[in-house]
């Protein structure tokens, strides 16, 4: 007859999923007890995914088959997060994790994926559980700053497991696809994409997930708004006024969005001489800090155009991390703090329901921009008296 230690022994087998260690080793085996036939097994598990504890008890069963027990499996785990609205699954598509950040500029090239990486290391280094996806389908940038380039996703059953480093979890299209590969999508492939990396990915119970959006106000943006609720936004630019044009329209999506806004990041805000320390301001430095007020937010932080940055960028090795006394990790440092202080007073209850789209079967969703080119297709007696353009899209 089988012992406790025996049941023990082909517990150690059992392999947490997703991980290359067992049940055991983890010290998920909270108790086990055997009288005579019947066997009685309690596990204390960290998630609370239904799919972790139905491939527990599936394994558990078949491993302890041969012993010719009578199992009875009690199973502890987290409360699930509130799932809320989602237009395509009819919840959130990623329920445990905590706060959702996005990250957005109104054009490339002011320095966002570079503000994603250093803010979530930061973050992380402050005691939060933080991850990273990198949502810039055309520019995945990610893997090279994180020191990932080249890394090859681990698929555990249907799903891919994120990567890690420096303490943060990442998943980007770059590890997903062949090095140099140019993308030629329209809307609806790119909308997929940014669904499956939410839903398909193997995202741990995590406190903060920055997310590196494409530059602009367009269809990735809508589609993760819609998706999971977002309980910030951080605008990325830098000072000339050319650019501060592109983060109005930026600010602007966040508010139609509904989403709180944490604040803004202002790069390339003065140069600091790796010689001397000495900081001059050859792009002009905080005039954020006007744009700021109007949209009733703050600057997180004004980053200078310092080397450290940009080697450690292209050599996988974030300031933040690798040079922690820089006056850039020590600014990235105190954004951070002032992006964990904002998420702690947003509502745990955000929603996205607000925007949904109310599309009936096989109707075409358009845009607001579009909005009044539908409307003037449509008969009089068709458009709605609040200004919708007549299509259910739920532009208006």
């Amino acid at each position: 007859m089988a012992n406790i230690e025996d049941v023990k022994k082909e517990l150690s087998n059992v392999q947490y999923p997703g991980f290359s260690k067992s049940i055991i080793d983890f010290g998920f085996v909270k108790d086990v007890q055997v009288s005579g036939s019947a066997c009685a097994i309690t596990l204390d598990i960290t998630s609370s995914a239904p799919e972790v504890e139905e491939a527990l008890r599936k394994d558990i069963n078949e491993k302890l088959a041969s012993l010719g027990l009578d199992i009875t499996l009690n199973i502890k785990k987290p409360e699930a997060p509130k799932q809320n609205s989602n237009s395509v699954s009819g919840k959130n598509m990623a329920p445990q994790i905590k706060k959702v950040v996005m990250v957005s500029s109104g054009k490339g090239g002011v320095g966002k994926s570079t503000t994603t990486v250093n803010l979530a290391i930061a973050a992380s280094m402050q005691g939060k559980k933080v991850g990273i996806l990198d949502a810039d389908i055309y520019g995945p940038n990610i893997p090279r700053m994180m020191g990932l380039n080249g890394a090859e996703v681990e698929v555990v059953g249907n799903k891919a497991k994120p990567l890690n480093a420096f303490g943060v979890d990442v998943m980007s299209m770059g590890n997903l696809m062949e090095e140099g590969q140019a993308l030629i999508w329209r809307g609806a492939m790119i909308m997929k994409a940014i669904q499956q990396l939410l839903r398909d990915i193997l995202w741990e119970e995590l406190d903060i997930l920055f997310i590196d959006m494409p530059p602009g106000t367009g269809d990735a943006q809508l589609t993760l708004a819609q998706s999971v609720p977002v309980s910030a936004g951080v605008n990325v630019t830098t000072p000339q006024h050319v650019a501060l044009d592109d983060s109005r329209r930026s600010l602007d999506m966040f508010k139609k969005l509904h989403i709180p806004v944490a604040g803004i990041v202002e790069n390339m805000s003065g140069f600091i001489c790796p010689s001397c320390e000495t900081e001059s301001d050859i792009f002009g430095m905080g005039t954020c800090d006007t744009l700021a007020d109007s949209y009733n937010t703050q600057v997180l932080g004004n980053l200078p155009i310092e080397p450290a940055i940009r080697e450690g960028g292209d050599a996988g090795k974030p300031v933040t991390y690798f040079n922690p006394e820089s006056i850039s990790a020590k600014r990235y440092m105190q954004a951070a703090e002032k992006l964990i202080a904002f998420l702690d007073s947003v509502d745990d209850d955000i929603s996205n329901e607000s925007i949904q789209p109310t599309t009936p079967p096989g109707v075409s969703a358009c845009s607001t921009a579009g909005a009044s080119t539908a409307a003037a297709s449509q008969p009089q007696a068709q458009q709605s008296s609040g200004g919708s353009c007549g299509t259910g899209c739920g532009c208006h």
